[in-house]
């Protein structure tokens, strides 16, 4: 697979091709062995180098590689005997959420996610992951489910947000993302949800209620993508404009690591999850493992408590008593 350069991941673009070069040769001198490890240890430096200087508006773009691990990889990956169900009963299939029955390192679980999709025909098939009505409805049907069994959830967010097409207004797109927000506010039954891509707007948070909420190192999460900010705010949606609502927005797992809001942030591979895949799964595989482990040991009362305070914590802010403490909140 062609891989793909972000603007500023072009100066690893060489030293890919040297180390390509010298690993796919079937008979290596002594010589070209000392060459391709000191290529390698060079590529893993530079790979350091760019995503320790990445701002929020690069995270962004590196949440939305092409060449990330989608949630059909990380279902692959770590669980076995996976069954997709499909359909909300209702009106139809939405390609766009994907889930059913699995196991997840010998735990029944339901799985739920947003399937971007990866060739041009898969992604057109998946409306690009942004699901519609029936997809929230689907996924709602699983949680059902799974409080029923006492299946825990493991939900994995990867969309740019709900579709906002007429027909999909038409079949009650505002109303099924509520529903799915309400319903999994109050599910009696362990959800670890983890963000492994771009978390955008309600599409994302209509799987995004749990009792632990992970996030990967490079992606974003936020209640609008931050072109759809500098649109509101500017009137225009030009890099530059786009860069500042990111910051603004704090976006970033950091960000939102320091303001309480996710539990934890899932450290990528140097160079990012989109060039490590495999390692990236795995890293993720062993957060969930260890929150799914404390929340599975829970009783129903306990997980229910933790949960309406996890929720309820969120966004506290001090009393501002004087004009001296508003100006020190503000800044």
């Amino acid at each position: 697979m062609q891989t793909t350069y972000l603007d500023f991941e072009r100066s690893l673009e060489e030293l890919d091709k040297q180390v390509q070069a010298l690993s796919q040769l079937e008979t290596r001198s002594a010589q070209q062995q000392t060459e391709l490890t000191a290529l390698e240890e060079q590529l893993q430096q530079h790979e350091t180098e760019v995503c320790s200087a990445l701002s929020p508006w690069q995270r962004v773009q590196l949440s939305r590689h092409p060449d990330r691990p989608y949630t059909l990889d990380y279902i692959e990956a770590l669980c076995s005997e996976f069954v997709e169900l499909h359909g909300d009963r209702v009106f139809g299939d939405d390609p766009a959420i994907i889930g059913g029955l699995a196991r997840f390192r010998g735990t029944p679980v339901v799985v739920v996610g947003h399937q971007r999709g990866k060739t041009v025909t898969e992604k057109v098939h998946r409306n690009f992951g942004m699901p519609r009505p029936e997809g929230y409805r689907k996924a709602l049907r699983l949680f059902h489910l799974a409080e029923r069994f006492r299946r825990p959830v493991l939900s994995f967010v990867d969309t740019q947000g709900a579709y906002p097409g007429v027909g999909a207004e038409e079949r009650g797109q505002a109303e099924a993302i509520a529903r799915n927000i309400q319903e999994m506010a109050g599910l009696k039954t362990p959800i670890i949800v983890t963000v492994i891509g771009e978390g955008g707007s309600g599409g994302a948070l209509a799987l995004g209620v749990g009792d632990r909420l992970l996030m990967q190192e490079n992606a974003c999460y936020s209640v609008i993508t931050p072109e759809g900010c500098a649109a509101i705010l500017f009137g225009e949606r030009t890099p530059e404009r786009s860069a500042w609502a990111a910051e603004a927005l704090k976006v970033t797992a950091p960000h939102l690591l320091a303001l309480d809001v996710i539990d934890e942030m899932i450290a990528e591979p140097s160079g990012g999850a989109h060039r490590h895949t495999q390692a990236a799964i795995s890293d993720v595989g062993a957060a969930i493992d260890r929150h799914l482990q404390v929340v599975n040991d829970l009783s129903v009362a306990e997980l229910m408590d933790q949960r309406y305070t996890k929720f309820r914590r969120m966004g506290e802010v001090g009393i501002v008593d004087t004009a001296e403490d508003a100006e020190t909140a503000v800044n």
